[in-house]
């Protein structure tokens, strides 16, 4: 292996371009080299050899992280996440695929960049689904060569992208939403703006609506009560032990059948006539299934 590639350990301080100048220094490998590391990480575990594919690739990192500028996220951090999708890329890299390391690693680095966006470009996640990261990415793309969209661009971007006007408009309110700090900032001591702090109310322990939550559950316990009395001491101990049991304690039906001495289908019958008769005295407390 040749001396060039015999690298110094990556600086731990110093400027961003410091850091920039290093990573353009560290020399780059040839297939034959890359090839051959890959390999010794593979059926070795060689960690040194994957460290050098790694340090090997800092400068392309570098400039797909400068590609997302744009989002107002610190380029550090960019990088940083950037390699971490470098080093995944390089653990799960087969040189056997025919592909150079850059080719393939491409992907991860940029799926770490990405979710590192999702996560920090707003307080409130602007995407939570595949399809909706998906979509926020591409859009960005697209809004920044159509500029202020009007009705027929959107429908033009929906289709360009795949998918429906509605979640074009969606995406765009998302990405067009501001953050407000919940308590006051610094800044806005001394003007006229109420933080929502200020004006919003937390009514969980408010004592009213604690008493009427509080009167409403023993009604419903009561009515629940009631209606189990109703029943014979057979299907009040059926739909006790099925339906009001912990999951733990729950019977089956194979269980109460050979307690009760039926077939699984009569206890199943005695349930649903139960149920059916309770939910007539209950009405519409919403207390039982809608179905067996």
């Amino acid at each position: 292996m040749s001396n060039a590639l015999e690298l110094q350990l990556v600086p731990t301080a110093g400027s961003l371009e410091a850091y920039t100048q290093w990573a353009n220094r560290v020399p780059m490998l040839s297939a034959e080299e890359e090839r051959a590391l890959a390999l010794r990480f593979r059926r070795e575990n060689h960690l040194p050899s994957a460290r050098q594919l790694v340090l090997s690739h800092l400068r392309f990192v570098v400039k797909v992280a400068r590609g997302y500028l744009g989002y107002g996220l610190p380029l550090a951090d960019l990088i940083q996440e950037g390699t971490i999708g470098l080093m995944k890329a390089v653990k799960r890299f087969d040189p056997g695929i025919g592909v150079r390391l850059v080719s393939f690693a491409v992907h991860w680095i940029k799926a770490e960049i990405h979710e590192y966006i999702i996560r920090n470009w707003r307080i409130v996640k602007i995407a939570t689904t595949k399809a909706q990261r998906k979509l926020f990415f591409n859009l960005r793309n697209v809004r920044r060569r159509l500029g202020w969209m009007r009705r027929d661009e959107v429908r033009d971007v929906a289709n360009e992208l795949g998918v429906s006007v509605r979640e074009v408009r969606e995406m765009e309110a998302r990405m067009n939403a501001r953050d407000f700090s919940f308590d006051a900032s610094e800044e806005d001591e001394d003007g006229d703006a109420v933080p929502p702090a200020q004006y919003l109310e937390d009514l969980r322990f408010e004592p009213q609506s604690r008493l009427a939550e509080d009167e409403i559950d023993r009604v419903r316990i009561d009515t629940l009560n009631t209606a189990l009395q109703s029943l014979d001491t057979r299907s009040r101990d059926i739909i006790t032990r099925r339906w009001l049991a912990t999951d733990e304690g729950k019977a089956t039906l194979h269980e109460l059948a050979a307690e009760h001495g039926v077939s699984a289908e009569r206890v199943r019958q005695i349930e649903k006539n139960a149920l059916d008769k309770m939910r007539l005295l209950i009405g519409g407390a919403g207390l039982l299934p809608a179905a067996v």
